[in-house]
């Protein structure tokens, strides 16, 4: 793959993130500020899970055999952007929730495309896609920046009146929103994520011309109950059950974690101010590009079960961290390193454990199995039951029990990981052959 052709699809990936990193994180803080009732939220959070189900066994299947990848993109980001530039200055549920639902039936098609797109134009995938697939984490982690001088208190900064560009600018870094003005002020999430929404589509077009896929050797639309009867292996049904619990807990995570950041300290928060709350998030993608590159070192001296139960138990960790120091803010920022840990260690892994672990003609489906669980069913049951559970059972006069909250996910990963070393044995090779079930090739 030449330079130019591998620079457009890193950008095609930092587009492509960035676009979700924008209006993502701070979304579950935004929505209680319209007046929406904890199960009108969870119907707006849940378009996403929604979209990703929908996806992964139709319109992703769809829009790979009839339409060019780039094409589809374009259309895709083109209406999706628009979407998501009207919900920035939307106020009530049911327009919300439409336009809602319009941008992630068109933008969770596309994260498959773009790896579509990036697989046809390479040589050597193994070696290639890597590099290409990091700009999808390097874009998520700039989408939270511009946001340092988007959720600032102007007037704060005006009536300051600092001298030199140096005062200014640390004036500036200094205030960021608090309270409501901050709530108001997130729409700007849903600008910015709808104006890379746009830049991408009009970037779609000069990306290599990548053709539908044609079918071979007949109709693969329901692989996906073929996939079902991989269930019947125990250690499969174990690690597709654990998948959902840490798919629950992490998505616990993005549900809370910006509302802990920003209170303030008298209603149980951290008190960071707006402007820095997605940064700080930011950490854990950076963390992540670190994990990532010692993976594959890490597999080969703990073993799958190991790595993946270390994955699930930074999750506790973290949780562990907000529960009982939430008024040591420079932990709290530090402990988002652990992101990284919890990601590439277990979803990750997991990932690479599908692909090596089960043979050729089962590994498609294997992955949509899994895909289903980290993308669609854990992300809805977190999302259905988060909003209620914050704002609900753990607040009260306006102060939230964070130490209690969090200690429910925590939980649940502890639960995880025993569930996980206790339980998940895969066979060996010989041992696989004989029960008929998918085996390492080592």
């Amino acid at each position: 793959m030449n330079n130019p052709v591998r620079t457009k699809l890193f950008l095609m990936m930092v587009l492509e993130f960035f676009i979700w990193g924008a209006w993502f994180p701070l979304v579950f803080g935004y929505l209680p500020s319209l007046g929406f009732t904890p199960g009108e939220q969870s119907w707006i959070l849940n378009t996403f899970p929604i979209a990703a189900i929908v996806g992964m066994f139709f319109s992703n299947q769809f829009a790979d055999r009839h339409f060019a990848a780039e094409r589809f993109l374009a259309f895709s980001h083109l209406v999706g952007g628009l979407a998501m530039l009207g919900l920035a200055f939307t106020r009530q549920f049911w327009p919300f929730f439409g336009l809602m639902l319009i941008h992630c039936l068109l933008y969770v098609p596309t994260i498959s495309i773009t790896n579509s797109i990036a697989f046809a134009n390479m040589k050597d995938a193994q070696k290639e896609f890597g590099i290409v697939r990091m700009g999808g984490t390097i874009g998520w982690i700039l989408a939270a920046w511009p946001f340092t001088f988007i959720l600032v208190d102007w007037d704060k900064v005006k009536a300051a009146n600092p001298e030199g560009f140096v005062s200014w600018l640390g004036t500036v870094l200094g205030s960021g929103l608090t309270g409501q003005a901050l709530q108001a002020g997130t729409r700007w999430t849903f600008v910015v994520a709808g104006i890379a929404s746009l830049v991408l589509a009009a970037f779609s077009l000069v990306l290599p011309h990548t053709p539908p896929k044609k079918v071979e050797g007949g109709d693969d639309r329901f692989a996906w109950l073929e996939a079902g009867k991989l269930l019947r292996h125990p250690f499969v049904l174990v690690l597709w059950l654990v998948t959902f619990i840490d798919a629950f807990v992490h998505n616990t995570y993005f549900n809370w974690t910006g509302t802990f950041l920003g209170a303030k300290a008298e209603a149980g928060g951290v008190g960071i101010a707006g402007n820095w709350i997605m940064p700080v998030m930011s950490v854990g993608q950076i963390a992540e590009i670190l994990t990532m590159a010692i993976l594959g070192a890490t597999l080969k001296r703990l073993g799958w079960r190991t790595t993946m139960v270390l994955g699930i138990l930074g999750h506790a960790a973290r949780f562990g961290v907000y529960a009982f120091c939430s008024q040591q803010k420079e932990l709290i920022i530090l402990v988002q390193i652990l992101h990284g840990i919890c990601y590439a260690f277990f979803f990750a892994t997991v990932y690479i454990f599908v692909d090596e672990y089960f043979p050729k003609d089962a590994r498609a489906s294997a992955q949509g199995l899994f895909n289903v669980m980290i993308l669609g069913i854990g992300s809805l049951a977190a999302n259905s039951v988060c909003p209620y559970l914050l704002q609900t059972v753990f607040t009260k006069d306006s102060v939230t029990d964070f130490r209690g909250l969090f200690l429910v996910p925590m939980g649940f990963a502890l639960f995880a990981a025993f569930l996980l070393f206790a339980f998940f044995h895969p066979p060996g090779k010989a041992e696989a052959r004989a029960e008929g079930a998918p085996a390492t090739a080592h």
